[in-house]
């Protein structure tokens, strides 16, 4: 594994990418959405996850967050979004979903028949204040360079409200532990 792609110091602040398996498109309605976003909430209440920016797209996430474990915290996230968004799947009858899910699944997995989430989060640590301000500023944009809105608050299921129009109601983040 590339050193970019680990988590190299326990205490720094990191850029994460969460994919779907073959960008499927998941996070396409307001129950899926949420499944993403309640996992948040409980990792920023239970695990000790700071969240300081985040966007939600239909096949990926892109998170600013540190915690005392981030890579264990991340892993958990990911296990309980995964069997969440199965049971939804299932409860749906959403089964080229679960067929593709159960297509994607790695050989070595032998305790799922299914593979939601792509290996791992490609943590990149934040080194200063420019490269904190670049990553959060290409995660509100994400919507708008897809076309989806015209400016970045508009899009529900981002921090760029929290921080644009001081609206926390979709999902609380953490004050940014540097000016």
């Amino acid at each position: 594994m590339r050193s970019r792609y680990t988590i190299t110091e326990s205490e720094g602040i990191y850029f994460l990418t969460l994919t779907i398996v073959d960008w499927l498109p998941v996070f396409t309605t307001p129950a899926t959405c949420a499944i993403a976003l309640d996992a948040l909430r409980y990792c920023r209440e239970e695990k000790g996850l700071r969240l300081y920016a985040y966007v939600l797209l239909e096949n990926h996430a892109h998170l600013v967050a540190e915690a005392p474990d981030l890579m264990r915290c991340m892993q958990s996230y990911k296990r309980h979004t995964a069997r969440a968004l199965i049971n939804w799947a299932q409860d749906t009858e959403k089964g080229w979903l679960l067929h593709h899910f159960a297509y994607c699944k790695k050989a070595f997995k032998h305790n799922s028949r299914y593979q939601v989430w792509q290996e791992g989060v490609h943590p990149q640590l934040i080194q200063g204040d420019d490269m904190l301000r670049q990553k959060m500023v290409y995660i509100h944009n994400n919507p708008v360079r897809r076309g989806y809105v015209d400016i970045p608050e508009h899009w529900r299921y981002s921090s760029a409200r929290n921080y644009e129009c001081c609206d926390h109601s979709v999902l609380e983040i953490d004050a940014l532990p540097w000016p």
